[in-house]
Formats: structure tokens, sequence, C-alpha cells
């Protein structure tokens, strides 16, 4: 069954003669991958989106060349920059006035930083941040980015990544020792993900900096989909890191509710419509 943008999208019929049907057809492209379909053949492709296969193959190498789209052998899968869009779409949200006030009040429950993000390619971008105390060793700020390997956020967004994507973007990462306990074997990642994915969190210490310990769990939106991260940081000599998940896990998990509940409270988004 062929998968159809929605055509009250377009708007009126004369807005549709000056739609561009070449992107339409490239987004219906890349709706057709899903869970249940990570990798698809060009005729599959075709078959998903009802385009000719000329026309599905014409979009498939478009992607492919501006790097929303990869290919193994005769099998095509999205690429993580795909994640672009929907980042800039959470980005174009105020999501730093949305979250402040939970923030804010994690942040002093836990005398130390809270911070939510997502995923940008193979880096985690700080979209809203609040903290009780200051970092010496790294601050942070909203717009901060750093390689979503290393971090506690990063390794909860990769957790939700298709297994092929995971793996696509752990090759596509510059795996560099940011610390000395800094893990960047791609298969001990790939492990240290699969964790994360069974219990739905994830923790780190000493691996971005010394001194750096830290905590996060996902932010789902109204489809129970991951779309960033909550996280609660600290520093090493304040407390470790089986504190911090005995002492922190439950009460980041509520407040990711809290944050899940008011990002689905938006109507005019597909996040609190659930659509794709």
């Amino acid at each position: 069954m062929s998968r159809q943008l929605d055509a009250s999208a377009s708007g009126s019929e004369e807005g549709r003669k000056e739609g561009m049907g070449g992107l339409a057809k490239g987004l219906q492209v890349i709706l057709a991958f899903n869970a249940g379909h990570p990798n698809l053949t060009l005729s599959e492709v075709a078959e998903i989106t009802g385009l000719a296969p000329a026309t599905a193959r014409r979009c498939l190498l478009t992607l492919q060349e501006l790097g929303y789209v990869g290919v193994s052998g005769r099998r095509f899968f999205l690429r993580p920059r795909v994640l672009d869009l929907g980042s800039a779409f959470l980005e174009s949200l105020n999501v730093e006035e949305l979250t402040r006030a939970h923030l804010t009040e994690l942040a002093t429950a836990t005398g130390d930083s809270a911070s939510l993000s997502v995923l940008d390619g193979t880096e985690i971008v700080y979209l809203a941040r609040a903290s009780a105390r200051t970092l010496v060793r790294l601050e942070a700020h909203v717009g901060s980015r750093f390689p979503a390997y290393a971090t506690s956020m990063g390794r909860v967004l990769l957790a939700a990544l298709p297994e092929e994507r995971l793996r696509a973007c752990l090759a596509s990462s510059d795996l560099r020792p940011l610390t000395s306990r800094t893990v960047t074997d791609p298969e001990a990642l790939a492990q240290i993900v699969a964790r994360c994915r069974a219990e739905g969190y994830a923790a780190a210490e000493d691996e971005l900096a010394y001194g750096v310990v830290a905590l996060a769990v996902p932010v789902l939106d109204a489809r129970g989909r991951v779309v960033a991260a909550l996280n609660s940081s600290s520093h090493s000599k304040k407390i470790d890191l089986r504190t911090m998940v005995e002492t922190r896990l439950a009460l980041l998990r509520e407040f990711s509710a809290r944050i899940s509940a008011e990002l689905k409270r938006l109507p005019e988004t597909p996040l609190a419509l659930g659509e794709s």
C-alpha cells in the first residue's frame, strides 16, 4: 500500500500548482522508512510510496547525494542526517521556555545541572539547560554541541535509533578518546547503547571530560518515540556514578514524564498529534 503525504497539508488548489512535486516525492521516500522497514530495496520504496520505479530511483539517488540516505548492496537506509529535520523542528519550538520551570526545579532538587538535548548527526545539541552550580571544567549552554558517543544524553538518543542507523552513526563518528576513560571501540559502544536501550537510561563518568558524571533518560512524544534526552550532571568529587543512578534515576524519569506531557500539549505540533 502506498504512503501518500496528507493532501490537506498542501493547501488550496492554486497552492498545489505552485508546489514542488519533486520535494513532495522526496519526502514520500523518506517516510517510506520506519521501524518496520528500516532498509528497503528500490522496488519496495516504489511500492510503498506509489511512485514509478524510475522516479523512486531518482529520489533515492538525490537523497543519497545529499547525505540523507545510504545504500548497502541493493538496500537503502536512512542516514543520521535525517535527524536534522527533526532537530530543526524541535529547535523551532520555544523548547527552552517550555521546559525552563521543569529544568530549574530538577536542578534545584539535585543541587546540580539539568539539560535537554537532541541528536544532530553524530552530536548532541543542547536545547535547554538550568544549573544550580557551575562545572568548572565543562560549562555547557543552549546550542552547545558534544559528541554523542561520549555523553549520557547521546547514548540515550543513539539507543532510539534502529540498529543499522546506529551502526552507520558510529561508523561516521570521530571516535576520539577525550579522556583516558572514553569508550571509543565501536563494538563496545554498541553494547553500551544496547544496555541503555534495555534499561531505559544511560550514565557516563569521566568520558567527556574528567570530573563530569551524568545520568540521562529519554523524553517521548505522544506516540512514545524518543525525541530528546534529559540529564542530570555533576562532579565526580561530589557524587559517584552508582550513587547518582540510585538517587536520581527515579527523579529524572519523573521530570522526563512532565516534559513529555508538555510537548504533547502543543496542539499545533506533530509531536502533539503523533504524526510522522
